[in-house]
């Protein structure tokens, strides 16, 4: 048995002989796996999203693949899609984090080097002051 669906690189979804337009963000690989999944579940009975009249059904035969093609359509699946980043990827951006946290740790170290010889001429500024000597 072949379907009438037909997905030309998820541009264009064709059902029967209507043409609808773009749906995107998905992949036509995205878009059979997440039809599918959603047609399964309408299969073992799971509650439609979208109120359908008995002549519609009708009209579709009840078939799960149609009612999902027609949630997927109207935008009312609650199914996403995770894409995970290259490792490559995650590399590089994980040493451009060490690359910025080691300049952090370089301006934190300057920073308290700074503050600890300001305190030691302070100190010797007391000292001075309270042995009344004046240079």
């Amino acid at each position: 048995m072949r379907s009438n669906f037909k997905m030309e690189g998820a541009r264009n979804i064709e059902i029967g002989k209507k043409e609808y337009g773009r749906i995107e963000g998905y992949t036509k690989y995205e878009i059979a796996r997440i039809l599918g999944a959603r047609a399964l579940q309408l299969s073992m009975n799971a509650p439609r999203l979208l109120r359908m009249e008995k002549s519609e059904l009708e009209k579709i035969k009840y078939d799960p693949l149609k009612i999902a093609e027609l949630e997927f359509r109207e935008g009312v699946l609650p199914i996403t899609v995770r894409r995970p980043m290259p490792k490559k990827i995650e590399v590089e951006k994980k040493e451009e984090i060490e690359i910025e946290e080691e300049a952090k740790e370089e301006k934190v170290t300057e920073g308290v080097a700074e503050g600890a010889a300001e305190e030691t001429i302070d100190r010797e500024t007391v000292v001075e002051e309270e042995s009344g000597t004046e240079e």
